[in-house]
């Protein structure tokens, strides 16, 4: 029986928390391998401050943030390289004022992790088609234009019980709604996405970046929940003990919200960060993290309310059990 394809998720992901110096630093990664990060997402815990985001595919000085609409712009003070365990910093602003202390989310590229990186230029027609590398039909789709103040776009394979007909955007609180021109009420393919006439998924000319991700037994997790309204709380089984959990209530209006494992290192996880606002880390009874899956603690709307429906996206520290048998701790 195969329990996971990936033994050592820190290969793939990792979350890193620094403090800024108002200088040049390099970071490296606390895991025991070594990952290039493809994908960097930095929060300043301590302030209100932008979530900010960087890549390899547009280039580690291009920064986009995940809480606005605004477009990409050149930052000489955030990321300045991916390095082989880690990245680098310029001297301050949001990714490395002095002092500030600092939440950084890192994804490495890879078909084995199901993770691509897609950069496209739009044609401002319903019905491109852009071609992935995952060789597997992507779960979730994130897509930012590049070129102009629009959202970022959000496909989920379990928002709805027709997930293409559907979107979500990552820099509001709204709940999902139907919109023909953002997916083309279109599903994925193992090969390609097909994305309507919206101007934050394909307006004409413009530049988009997309992140793809599909579903690694044992590493990752893409599904949804309906609350109960309990501190005895839904639990939800992933397969493996979360490093990360990112969850937005569909339901309803209700704020993005993530968790790690490194902000908290023991339950109840309380530390909690929302990608579509600027706010600084607040403190809650959220969320235990457990070695098959999470569950909630609380009833607050953007996570447990009675009846709510929720969609989240999970990583993983470490497999339920790994493929020699072996079953993994709980915290």
């Amino acid at each position: 029986m195969a329990y996971t394809t990936i033994d050592n998720p820190e290969l793939y992901f990792q979350t890193k928390l620094y403090t800024g110096n108002g200088s040049t630093q390099s970071i490296t990664f606390d895991g025991s391998e070594n990952m290039q990060p493809d994908w960097v997402w930095v929060k300043q815990r301590s302030g209100t401050t932008n979530h900010k985001t960087s890549d390899s595919v547009r280039g580690a000085t291009k920064a986009l943030q995940p809480n606005d609409v605004d477009a990409e712009a050149t930052d000489s003070d955030g990321i300045t390289s991916f390095d082989s365990n880690g990245f680098s910093l310029g001297a301050g602003g949001d990714y490395n004022g002095s002092s500030n202390t600092q939440v950084a989310w890192c994804w490495k590229e890879s078909a084995t992790a199901g993770f691509d990186i897609v950069s496209y230029t739009g044609n401002g027609s319903s019905g491109l088609t852009v071609s992935h590398s995952l060789s597997a039909v992507p779960s979730v789709i994130i897509i930012k234009n590049r070129s102009g103040s629009y959202s970022w776009t959000v496909y989920h394979h379990k928002n709805t019980s027709a997930p293409e007909t559907e979107s979500l955007f990552l820099d509001t609180n709204d709940a999902t709604a139907d919109r023909v021109n953002e997916f083309n009420d279109t599903a994925p393919t193992s090969s390609i996405f097909t994305v309507g006439d919206g101007n934050s998924v394909n307006n004409s000319s413009e530049n988009f970046i997309a992140y793809l991700f599909a579903e690694k037994k044992g590493y990752s997790k893409f599904g949804s929940y309906t609350g109960n309204g309990s501190s005895d709380g839904t639990f939800i089984f992933t397969g493996f003990r979360p490093a990360f959990v990112l969850q937005k209530k569909t339901s309803g209006t209700s704020n993005w919200v993530i968790y790690d494992n490194k902000r908290d290192t023991s339950n109840v996880v309380t530390q909690e960060l929302k990608p579509d606002v600027s706010n600084a880390e607040s403190s809650f009874t959220n969320i235990d993290i457990l070695s098959n899956g999470f569950k909630q603690r609380a009833d607050y709307a953007y996570t447990n309310n009675s009846g709510g429906t929720y969609i989240y996206m999970a990583f993983a520290e470490a497999p339920f059990v790994n493929s020699n048998g072996v079953p993994n701790n709980a915290r």
